[in-house]
């Protein structure tokens, strides 16, 4: 048996496993490391998900352990599975990798993707915070209005008791109440619009639960990743304001390659240069592509209330961790609607929060929305409150006064998908339907 080691983030790297090494007797797989996410090492992939080759499940530890685990356990391959990360560091892990002994893996569809029952669409992106969830929140809307009874599937985010978390079901509020902040910004606005939203650790068990209760299921990309699914219809977006990264990402340049429909969004803030290089770029990697302009414009409601006054803004947090953006929608709408001084939280910032401003020093001055558990949601709350300003500006899919309590006034910022001119999201899902 060759022995293998799973690199990951609790997410690819588990779906990996279940799809091509679960059950598989010519592997072992010895550990899974963990990186990203805070707090999501120290844990085990459970047997009941591992299946019957791993009685006493597989052990999670730090990617920083990965030079010892190869050595320990002779290990023979590691595969590399997780995302939004520049194709220059999925390289130098490879390198670092081969100079331990081992062999280096990337894992494609072929080998990974599960096949529906159903119709099945995909929506992906080339970078976190290109406006992904915007798009895909459109279509589920275009597509239940046309009559179909659309499930949503959103990519794996298990922070917590993986064997819980196997299959997860969420088609009220009152479901979210164990959900993280990031968990929660994905799913709250599909359930506010009467969609039932499937997430968890095995997409196979997730998507035939699924398949009982849809006419179309509707695949919402995590980070960059290409689809867990087989899918009938693959739309990308794709950020002008980071034009060139397009082909700089992985997996995100496989997404555009993949893609039949393509979303250029953000054209509302980005330079036409930026615009131009982005077209031309894809363009050389996928000529075929339809492509969408859209815009994403910002609301918010009270708006008077920040005119001329000292601002906190507090953005999506992957956008600015992992996605790279030195700030999101709450920096636009502060400046569009005239707010006064922008208050810098990172003097302010406790804990967890602190760390998150030392490992990604791109961050502007904004508050980025991390949570990923009760500890890291009471320092995002003390971190807020400890801000001397004089309104609060949440630019996050969701309410976070919800979770988190405010001491001072707030206002939110929204935003949605809107395409300029044609072909638009309605024309490309009509045109889907007619031939489904």
């Amino acid at each position: 048996m060759k022995k293998v080691l799973i690199m990951g983030a609790a997410g690819r790297d588990f779906h990996n496993f279940n799809t091509y090494f679960r059950d598989n007797s010519e592997y072992e797989v010895v550990a899974f490391t963990a990186t990203q996410i805070p707090d999501i090492d120290g844990r085990k992939y459970p047997n009941s998900l591992a299946g019957k080759l791993y009685p006493e499940g597989i052990p999670i530890y730090l990617e920083s352990e990965l030079k010892n685990l190869i050595e320990k356990h002779q290990v023979d391959i590691v595969v590399f599975s997780y995302s939004d990360v520049p194709h220059l560091y999925v390289m130098n892990k490879g390198s670092e990798v081969l100079s331990y002994g081992a062999d280096y893996m990337l894992l494609g569809p072929h080998s990974t993707m599960v096949s529906s029952t159903k119709p099945l669409l995909s929506i992906v992106s080339v970078r976190t915070g290109c406006g992904k969830s915007q798009t895909t929140r459109k279509a589920a809307k275009i597509l239940k209005n046309s009559g179909k009874k659309v499930v949503v599937i959103r990519h794996p985010m298990p922070y917590g008791d993986l064997a819980q978390q196997t299959v997860q079901r969420f088609a009220t509020l009152e479901d979210l109440d164990i959900c993280t902040i990031e968990e929660r910004e994905e799913y709250e606005p599909h359930i506010q619009e009467g969609i039932v939203v499937y997430a968890g650790v095995d997409y196979e068990k997730i998507l035939r639960q699924a398949e009982t209760e849809a006419d179309i299921i509707l695949w919402d990309g995590g980070n960059n990743d290409f689809p867990f699914y087989n899918s009938d219809l693959i739309i990308t977006v794709v950020d002008p304001l980071r034009a060139g990264d397009e082909l700089l990402y992985y997996p995100g340049e496989t997404c555009l390659q993949m893609a039949s429909v393509v979303v250029i969004n953000k054209i509302d803030s980005a330079k036409e240069e930026e615009i131009n290089l982005l077209k031309k770029n894809i363009g050389k990697l996928n000529p075929e592509a339809k492509i969408i302009e859209a815009k994403s414009p910002v609301s918010m409601e009270n708006s008077d209330i920040i005119k001329g006054k000292d601002v906190l803004i507090i953005e999506d947090g992957p956008t600015l961790t992992h996605g790279g953006m030195s700030y999101g929608a709450g920096f636009v709408a502060a400046k569009r609607f005239g707010a006064g001084k922008i208050i810098d939280p990172k003097p302010y910032a406790q804990g967890s929060i602190l760390s998150t401003y030392e490992k990604y020093k791109s961050t502007g001055p904004v508050l980025p929305a991390m949570g990923y558990s009760s500890k890291q949601i009471k320092e995002l709350e003390l971190t807020i409150n400890k801000v001397p300003c004089d309104v609060v500006i949440i630019a996050t899919p969701i309410d976070l006064s919800k979770i988190v309590k405010i001491d001072k006034p707030y206002v939110r910022v929204q935003y949605e998908l809107e395409e300029i001119g044609k072909p638009d999201l309605e024309e490309v899902l009509g045109e889907w339907l007619k031939k489904l």
